[in-house]
C-alpha cells in the first residue's frame, strides 16, 4: 500500500524552499490542467489602528506569492485567494480590504491576474456531513477544482493545534462557526472541526512555519522564527506531522483523532512517509494552554494571581466560547489586570461561552456575551447578574459592566481596543529575525 507523503523543509530562500516542499510532497501532482484554484491563507485577525506585525499569526505573503508562481508555472490562470477573517463588527468590510491591500494582495492581483475576495461578500452553500453536522461553506471554494490550504503553524488554546483542517473553519459562515463551539460530550468543538476537510475538492496543504505561534492563535501568544514548511496532498497526514513538529502526539489532539477515526486511518504514522527533514530534527514543543490557578480562594490566569489580584474570579475559557467572544476575552482580562490597585474587589465573577456555571456565593456575576446571558438570565443562584448581551459584546457595554461591578477599568483601553495587538507585538520590534518583509510584495 502506498503511503501518504509529507515533506518537511527548512525555509532558506524565497520560492525555492516552497518549490522544494511542494515537489518532495508531490502536492501538485494531482492538480488538473486548467484548474480553477482557490487559495485559503490564514488571516485570523486584522486591525487598521496600528501597523500590525503578523509573525506567527497570519500566513506570510511570501508563501502566498510563491504558491501563486508555482501554479502559474503549471499553466493555471484561474486563481482566487479568499478568507473570512474575524472583525470586531461582523459587517465591517473595510478592515478585510485594508488587510488584503497591506499584505500585498492587490499587487499580486496586478502581477498575476488573481482574484481576491472576502468570503463574507460571497454566497455560501449548505454542506451536510451526516451525523447531524450541517455547515455553510463559501461556495467559491467548494466549486473550485483544487484548493491550496495555507495555514500558519500554531498551537491553539482550544484545539491544541491549528493547522490545515482547522484553517478551513475560515471558510464557513458566522452561524456555522458559532455552532461548532459547544461542550456536548463526544460532539464538541473537536468533533465539528474534524469534519471540515471532508467535502473539500482535492487539496495541497502547505503549513507556513516560517514563524510559529505558541499559545495561539492570536498576537498574545509567544511567537518564534522557526523557518519550516510542511506540505502534503493529504491534509490529515500533513496535520499529524505538523502537530508532531509542534510537540504533540496524535492522541493529544482530539480533532485529529476524530478525523483519523472518521476515515478509518491509523494515527500511528504507519501510512505516512516523511521526506526531507525528519520530525525529530525540527520538533520543538509549543505550549497551547494558558496557565490558570483554580482553588477555593482564586480562579484566575496564573499571571494575575502572581500580580496579587483578589476578589475577582474569572473562570477559564472552554470550548463553547466562540471566536468573537475570544477576541474580547483578552481585552476584559487586560482591563481587570490594569485596574488592580491593591484593594480586593467585592466577589466578582466573570462567565463566558455557553456552558459555564456560576460559583456559589459570588456577589456579582458578569455574563459576557449573548450565549452565557441566555443561559443564566433567570438563574436564581446568581445574586446580582450584570449582563453584556451583545453578539459580539460591545466594548462600551463591557466597560459599563466592569464599572458596575466596582472594577474601575480604564476607558481608554476600550476606546483604543484596535491598538491592543500593537502592544503584544511590540515585544518583537527591532529584532532582525522578525522581518516585516515576509508580509510585503514587491
Amino acid at each position: 500500500m502506498s503511503k501518504n507523503l509529507v515533506a518537511i523543509v527548512r525555509y532558506d530562500e524565497p520560492l525555492e524552499s516552497v518549490r522544494q516542499a511542494v515537489e518532495l510532497s508531490r502536492g501538485l501532482d494531482h492538480l488538473p490542467s486548467k484548474a480553477k484554484v482557490f487559495i485559503k491563507p490564514n488571516i485570523v485577525f486584522w486591525t487598521r489602528a496600528v501597523p500590525f506585525p503578523k509573525w506567527g499569526v497570519i500566513t506570510t505573503s511570501r508563501v502566498v506569492e510563491d504558491v501563486i508562481v508555482l501554479l502559474k508555472e503549471r499553466g493555471i490562470d484561474d486563481i482566487t485567494v479568499g478568507e473570512g477573517m474575524v472583525t470586531m463588527n461582523p459587517r465591517d468590510l473595510a478592515t478585510p480590504a485594508h488587510a488584503y491591500e497591506t499584505l500585498g494582495y492587490g499587487k499580486m492581483k496586478q502581477k498575476y491576474g488573481i482574484n481576491v475576495m472576502n468570503i463574507f461578500e460571497r454566497p455560501f452553500k449548505k454542506v451536510d456531513f451526516g451525523d447531524g453536522v450541517v455547515l455553510r461553506f463559501n461556495a467559491d471554494a467548494l466549486d473550485s477544482d483544487f484548493v491550496v490550504d495555507l495555514p500558519v503553524m500554531k498551537a491553539h488554546n482550544q484545539t491544541v493545534v491549528s493547522l490545515g483542517i482547522k484553517n478551513l473553519k475560515g471558510l464557513i459562515d458566522i452561524p456555522s462557526r458559532k455552532k461548532c463551539h459547544n461542550m456536548t460530550p463526544g460532539r464538541d468543538l473537536h468533533f465539528w472541526v474534524s469534519k471540515l476537510a471532508d467535502k473539500m475538492p482535492p487539496m495541497l496543504t502547505l503549513q507556513d512555519g516560517i514563524f510559529t505561534n505558541e499559545r495561539g492563535p492570536g498576537p498574545d501568544g509567544k511567537l518564534h522564527r522557526s523557518n519550516l514548511l510542511v506540505a502534503s496532498a493529504d491534509v490529515l497526514s500533513a496535520d499529524l506531522v505538523g502537530a508532531a513538529v509542534l510537540g504533540y502526539s496524535p492522541e493529544q489532539v482530539p480533532h485529529l483523532m476524530h478525523a483519523a477515526e472518521n476515515h478509518g486511518r491509523p494515527w500511528d504514522f504507519s501510512d505516512i512517509e516523511v521526506v526531507g527533514e525528519s520530525i525529530d530534527a525540527v520538533a520543538r514543543h509549543h505550549a497551547y494552554d494558558f496557565e490558570y490557578s483554580e482553588t477555593a480562594e482564586v480562579i484566575l490566569p496564573t499571571p494575575l494571581v502572581k500580580q496579587g489580584l483578589k476578589g475577582v474570579f474569572y473562570q477559564k475559557y472552554d470550548l463553547s466560547m466562540c471566536t468573537y467572544c475570544s477576541q474580547v476575552n483578552g481585552l476584559m482580562m487586560s482591563a481587570i489586570r490594569f485596574a488592580w490597585k491593591g484593594k480586593a474587589w467585592d466577589d466578582v465573577e466573570i462567565l463566558t461561552g455557553k456552558s459555564m456555571q456560576p460559583s456559589p456565593g459570588k456577589k456579582k456575576t458578569i455574563l459576557l456575551g449573548k450565549c452565557i446571558y441566555q443561559a443564566h438570565k433567570d438563574n436564581p443562584g446568581i445574586q446580582e447578574a450584570i449582563a453584556i448581551k451583545g453578539c459580539p459584546p460591545k466594548t462600551e457595554d463591557m466597560l459599563k459592566a466592569l464599572h458596575r461591578a466596582g472594577i474601575e477599568a480604564d476607558p481608554g483601553l476600550f476606546e483604543n481596543v484596535e491598538a491592543l495587538p500593537g502592544f503584544f507585538m511590540g515585544r518583537y520590534q527591532g529584532q532582525l529575525e522578525y522581518d516585516e518583509g515576509f508580509f510585503q510584495v514587491e
